[in-house]
């Protein structure tokens, strides 16, 4: 029988070192933490056999590779029943990044990362707006992110 797991202190201070730098390595994560280097490797394993840790990424500047252009867009669509079979087409087109299903005037809520103001009106027409389950859109410009970040974790 599995053994139920508590996060403790320990737990939420490798989370946060990690959320500051996911490729520290674990024996400088162990000094920080006072404890060893295996206590650092067992504990993120467990953190990951939880779900709790999903990976890590590479944070890229997307407007340094030429992607200018973020925008958030509201989906309405034509029944809710539809919202599985639009997440599916939504996961094909490179541009979408993130989809929410939310409560509120939207069934979904989507970022759109893209070149120019070119290139997301072509996205608009040639491949959003070409989903049948789709009955509108309203698109918010991003001008500015003034804050990004990761949710601070506590115990």
């Amino acid at each position: 029988m599995a053994q139920k797991y508590e996060i403790d202190t320990l737990d939420y201070r490798i989370l946060t070192i990690l959320q500051e730098d996911a490729r520290r390595p674990f024996l400088e994560i162990a000094r920080k933490c006072s404890v060893s280097g295996g206590t650092i490797h067992q504990r993120v394993e467990k953190l990951k056999e939880m779900g709790i840790l999903k990976g890590s990424k590479a944070l890229i500047d997307y407007k340094k590779l030429g992607h200018k252009v973020t925008v958030l867009l509201g989906i309405h669509l034509q029944s809710a029943k539809d919202v599985s079979k639009v997440i599916k087409k939504l996961e094909k087109l490179p541009e979408v990044v993130e989809v929410h299903y939310t409560t509120g005037n939207y069934a979904l809520f989507t970022k759109i990362v893209v070149m120019n103001i070119d290139h997301f009106h072509k996205f608009l027409v040639s491949k959003l707006q070409v989903i049948s389950e789709v009955e509108s859109t309203e698109s918010f410009i991003c001008l500015d992110t003034p804050i990004d970040r990761e949710l601070q974790l506590r115990p």
